[in-house]
């Protein structure tokens, strides 16, 4: 009877497992639906005999972006809204360009690892880990240098000289999102109460007001 029981248990445990796992392709590939109806966690696909080559191919990220803005950056992102063929994938790519001194302010993504590769300039770059510790971990990154940003970290990119810098970054869904931190904070509709955040910022609201209208 303790041997029935004990299988049984081992089988629970098995099953529990697989439940848990992120599941394997099913086919070569599932490019996205995105006139479907369906809501799915994800996109749905389409009929694979209906694919073509445009379903995985993107023009553009040899382009200089504009980086005539406040913060002195901007992203050009590759994910399934510019490649259909990268859903269930799990990859994505995006092109960063910094004029002189500008960043890619404070940000996260929910549901991707970053790993940066700096192609021109130099970066000093880093990120912030969870509660309690907030522990920084940064470094100057040159031509050819590697960077990690863990999943759901806060992380930031700043140009450090008077010349334009480029990097490409590489993420680990086909949908990463992002979340800039000041935007969110500062920017969100409707907006937080400015008692909450003189609070939580151990600032006065006169300021608050102040940075809120910003955005």
């Amino acid at each position: 009877m303790a041997s029935k029981f004990f299988l049984l248990a081992l089988l629970a445990l098995s099953a529990s497992h697989a439940l848990a796992s992120d599941p394997g392709q099913l086919q070569d590939f599932c490019v996205a639906d995105k006139t479907s109806q369906v809501f799915v966690n994800g996109f749905a696909c389409k009929d694979p005999m209906t694919a073509v080559v445009e379903d995985f191919y993107f023009s553009g990220l040899h382009m200089v972006g504009n980086t005539s803005n406040k913060q002195g950056s901007i992203v050009t992102a590759v994910n399934v809204a510019q490649i259909a063929g990268l859903n269930t994938l799990g990859v994505s790519l995006a092109r960063v360009d910094y004029a002189p001194y500008g960043q890619n302010p404070p940000h996260l993504h929910p549901r991707a690892t970053e790993i940066l590769t700096v192609l021109e300039g130099s970066l000093y770059v880093g990120f912030v880990t969870s509660n309690p510790e907030n522990k920084l971990f940064s470094k100057v990154l040159n031509k050819g240098d590697v960077f990690v940003f863990p999943q759901g970290l806060i992380h930031f990119q700043f140009n450090i000289e008077n010349n334009e810098a480029i990097a490409i970054a590489a993420l680990s869904s086909k949908n990463p999102g992002v979340i800039t931190i000041a935007n969110a904070v500062f920017g969100s509709k409707q907006t937080i109460s400015d008692d909450i955040l003189a609070k939580a910022f151990q600032v006065d609201k006169n300021i608050v007001d102040h940075i809120q209208a910003q955005f």
